[in-house]
């Protein structure tokens, strides 16, 4: 039976091994085999400056981003053509 590793719990391993805990020890009390460890440090090390990335806006905020600017606009003419008397569009 395979088990599933939540991911906080793959970095704690990981992180262990990597400030100089020794790897059989590690994989032998988490009843890991070492290759696994080395896979997981693998893919940690290739993936660890995304920690240090600004994450994206989700397709929903881009949406409510660009509508919030058109408002923006719509609001600036529309206090122009108060101010001014004259219509804008």
């Amino acid at each position: 039976m395979r088990r599933k590793w939540d991911s906080k719990t793959k970095a704690r391993i990981v992180l262990a091994g990597l400030m100089g805990e020794c790897v059989n020890d590690l994989c032998r009390a988490h009843d890991l085999r070492p290759g696994q460890y080395y896979k997981w440090r693998g893919h940690f090390l290739e993936n660890s400056h995304l920690v240090f990335e600004k994450p994206p806006l989700p397709l929903g905020d881009m949406e409510l981003a660009a509508e919030n600017e058109e408002l923006k606009k719509l609001v600036g003419e529309l206090t122009l053509e108060l101010t001014s008397g004259k219509p804008t569009r």
